[in-house]
Order: structure tokens, then C-alpha cells, then sequence
């Protein structure tokens, strides 16, 4: 890595996983008039987030991340950015309750446009076309036009992720989350579910306990604490001459921050040391998450630790696992091991979904909800037994009664998958299935028995 930082030093470093634009004229244009407009996010909101990421590398708090693998230009409307912030309260509500400790709410949500692919081409009939990259760059449909990379639509992506954010502090700060509505964040087909009824059992409980704080005089009036949360979002900063675009100086510290998002992670195939991508984000002062798989050695990680986080700061670093159920409790222990014997600050979180996609017979990539939960498990055992912090989870996921991932307690099969599959990527954990995560991952933490209180709601 070069000595010297500045937001273009990536520029002499190879970029993986990068479009192939065909008009470099029209991309140099597009992030110039980016680089002009106001940021999405605020360094002060991003210290924040830091801080909270702290109490979660110390224990005591819990990182709940989570969101639609890639955005899409097409699903953009309020019920839907409505239902991704409801699925996420809904989570939280059960993990507060059953892991006694505050939940720091991450979202993949306004800027996760750009996905990496194994294969730049895809074939379909004998056909080859460059494979679809997210909407950041190209359209889904499999056709000539569709598929040609359009820096124009990188513009759309900050407009759209603009608009997302600016509905999302209407709902966290304007009343929707208030606590006191805790029993009306429960759609009617997760309500007629057993985990929607657990759930609305968790909220009766809130609610008295919230009639006798009112009582004594504390209320959403005087309590910010019951009627607004704190939300920040991410996405993975792949596509480098947009995230340029949107790094700015902040007047009070000097420090530079990437304000497309609050946190920024990067992906398997680009945290490369010698990389574009980590020579970008080691300048600026993100939280920043790496995800990690089985090919990770103890040399990469900790070379990872000493470039993006040289001060060893806690809630800098965010690590995330994605080993696949098979493989991560052979290779996942090295690491946490090298981790704690050379005192590296980091926050351990596990993405149980990227390991563990497969091809159903129909040709439709699904995602076992066993797996994943096998995974999940593990983490945290692997963790336990080493003395160390599993801060948190990541997952893709919507609000949405999709068909994409099968299992859950609805035990969602196979020949089922065609009926809504909608994801332009990868498959999601559906709301019913995110709520059986939270309460599985709370009561497996709580040990269950007769002292978890979740389980005293069956």
C-alpha cells in the first residue's frame, strides 16, 4: 500500500470485479456531477454507528444487519421500503428481548446496486452476454442492450438511494417506529404463522410494560428512546469511481468519509491486499466489513487488520464469516484463534447465506434454512468455546412472503421455489423465515431452557 492516501490512490492498484464500461467519456461525466451533489450520509451519524459497533465487539451489544441482496430500480416504492425497515424492527424486538442487550440496526438498503459475479459472461441457448452485475450497472433481461454496462445508471442509483434514506428517517424518527406500535408491525401472513404469533406474544408484553411507564410519566413525548431508533445503512463499495464520487472531507475533523453509506463492507473476491478496494477504504473513516471465506488465511486477515485497522480501533472493523455450514468449523477457528492471540479489535459477524447456495433441480439458486442455521450456530459455538465475542449476523432477507430459500417452520419445499421467486440475484430468507432466525438465534444464545424468556412464550 502507498503511503500516501487520497480518495483517487486506488486508481494505481488492480480493481477486480469491475464493469467493463464501454464509454469511459459518459462514466467520467456521470461521477463528476456525483461528486457534486450532497452526501447520502453524515460523518457524524457514521462516529455514531462506530461507537455502537464498539459495544458490540466488547459483548454488549448485538449487530443485526440485514437486507435485500442486490436493490432493484424496479421494486422502489414506500410499501416496500416500508416492509424492509419492518422486518428489521420486528427482528430486533425479539433479539432485545431475548438477548437482553441493545440490537445496532444495519440495513442493505439505499446504495446495494452492484453485485460481484464468478463469471463476467453468461450463457443462456447457446447465447453469451455479460453477466447481469446489479442495476448499478445493467438490466437483468437477458439481451444485447439490457446487458451493455451504463454508467447513466450509477446517477439513478444515488437518486434512488437518496429517496430511500429520506424516507427511512421519516419512519425511524416520525412515529412509525415508536415502540407503542410494536404490535402493528406484524403483516397478516407472518401474524397467521407460529413465529408471528410468538412475535405477537413478545409485543403484548411490551405493551403492558409500556401502559405502566406511561404511567409513572415516561412516554414517547418525553422519550425519544421509545419513539425513534437508530438505522444505518450499507452496502458493499464495489463499484470504486462511484464511491470516489461520494467521499468527501468532513469541515470538523478533516478526516475523509465515504458518504454513500454509513458502513461499507468488501466482498470475498476483492479484499485482495495488494487491491483497489482495500487501498480505498483504508483512507477513509467507515466502519468497514470484510467478508471472509474458507480460502482465508491467517496471514490475509491479519495483514487485513494492520491496513484497515493500523490504530486497532474498536468498531472499525467489522469481520464476516461466510465459510458455508460444511466448512466453517475446520477453517474458521485458525482465524479467530490468530485474531485474539495478536489482540486485534474487530467485531466477529456471521453471514450464514453466501456459503450455502445451491441449484434446486428446477435450475432456481436456493438457500436451505437448516444450513444457514447450522452455520449460525456453529459461529456462535466456535466463539463460545474460544472466548471470544460472535457480535452479530448478516443476512439477506425481505419483508416479502417470497419462495426463495426453502425450510423455515413453513417448510417451504423445492417445487415451490417458481411460485415468488423474485430476487434479480440471490435468494432471500422470506419474513416468516427471518423471524424463525431471531428467535432461533436468541433462545440457542440464551442456552433456552426454562431462564430464556422466549421460551416461555411457546
Amino acid at each position: 500500500m502507498s503511503k500516501e492516501w487520497s480518495a483517487s490512490s486506488w486508481r494505481d492498484y488492480r480493481a477486480l470485479q469491475q464493469p467493463d464500461w464501454p464509454d469511459k467519456d459518459s462514466l467520467d461525466e456521470t461521477c463528476q456531477a456525483i461528486s457534486t451533489y450532497p452526501p447520502l450520509v453524515f460523518a457524524g451519524e457514521v462516529r455514531t454507528l462506530k461507537e455502537r459497533l464498539a459495544q458490540v465487539s466488547a459483548g454488549n451489544a448485538f449487530l443485526m444487519q440485514g437486507g435485500d441482496c442486490a436493490e432493484s430500480f424496479n421494486a422502489f416504492n414506500a410499501v416496500e421500503i416500508r416492509d424492509k425497515l419492518k422486518i428489521l424492527l420486528q427482528m430486533s424486538v425479539i433479539l432485545t428481548y431475548g438477548l437482553s442487550k441493545p440490537v445496532v440496526k444495519v440495513g442493505r438498503i439505499a446504495g446495494q446496486f452492484a453485485k460481484p459475479r464468478s463469471s463476467p459472461m453468461e450463457t443462456q441457448n447457446g447465447v453469451s452476454l455479460p453477466s447481469f452485475r446489479g442495476d448499478a450497472v445493467n438490466d437483468p433481461s437477458f439481451s444485447e442492450s439490457a446487458r451493455a454496462p451504463n454508467p447513466r445508471r450509477l446517477e439513478r442509483v444515488y437518486f434512488q438511494s437518496a429517496a430511500t434514506l429520506n424516507l427511512l428517517r421519516a419512519f425511524t424518527s416520525g412515529g412509525y417506529a415508536d415502540l407503542h406500535r410494536v404490535n402493528t408491525w406484524n403483516q397478516d401472513f407472518v401474524a397467521n404463522s407460529p413465529q408471528g404469533q410468538r412475535y405477537a406474544r413478545i409485543a403484548r408484553q411490551l405493551t403492558d410494560t409500556l401502559k405502566f411507564i406511561d404511567v409513572i410519566g415516561i412516554n414517547s413525548v418525553n422519550a425519544s428512546v421509545l419513539r425513534e431508533v437508530e438505522y444505518y445503512t450499507s452496502h458493499e463499495a464495489l463499484i470504486l469511481e462511484y464511491e470516489e464520487a461520494l467521499t468527501r472531507m468532513d469541515s470538523i475533523t478533516g478526516d475523509y468519509y465515504d458518504c454513500s453509506a454509513h458502513l461499507l463492507w468488501i466482498g470475498e473476491r476483492t479484499r485482495q491486499l495488494d487491491g483497489a478496494h482495500v487501498e480505498f477504504l483504508r483512507g477513509v473513516k467507515n466502519p468497514l466489513g470484510v467478508k471472509l471465506g474458507p480460502k482465508t488465511t491467517v496471514d490475509e486477515i491479519l495483514g487485513l487488520c494492520d491496513i484497515l485497522n493500523p490504530d486497532n480501533e474498536p468498531g472499525r472493523l467489522v469481520l464476516i464469516s461466510r465459510f458455508g455450514y460444511e466448512k466453517i468449523g475446520e477453517a474458521y477457528p485458525p482465524l479467530v484463534r490468530a485474531i485474539k492471540k495478536e489482540g486485534k479489535s474487530v467485531v466477529w459477524s456471521c453471514d450464514p447465506m453466501h456459503g450455502n447456495t445451491y441449484s434446486a433441480p428446477s435450475g432456481l439458486k436456493t438457500r436451505s434454512f437448516e444450513n444457514i442455521l447450522k452455520e449460525t450456530k456453529q459461529f456462535f459455538a466456535i466463539h463460545q468455546a474460544e472466548g471470544t465475542v460472535g457480535g452479530g449476523i448478516h443476512l439477506e432477507l425481505t419483508g416479502d412472503n417470497v419462495t426463495e430459500c426453502v425450510g423455515g417452520s413453513y417448510n417451504l419445499r423445492e417445487e415451490q421455489l417458481a411460485e415468488r421467486y423474485e430476487t434479480t440475484c440471490d435468494p432471500r430468507l422470506n419474513a416468516a423465515q427471518s423471524l424463525d432466525m431471531a428467535f432461533q438465534i436468541a433462545e440457542w444464545l440464551r442456552g433456552g431452557g426454562a431462564n430464556s424468556p422466549l421460551s416461555q412464550l411457546d
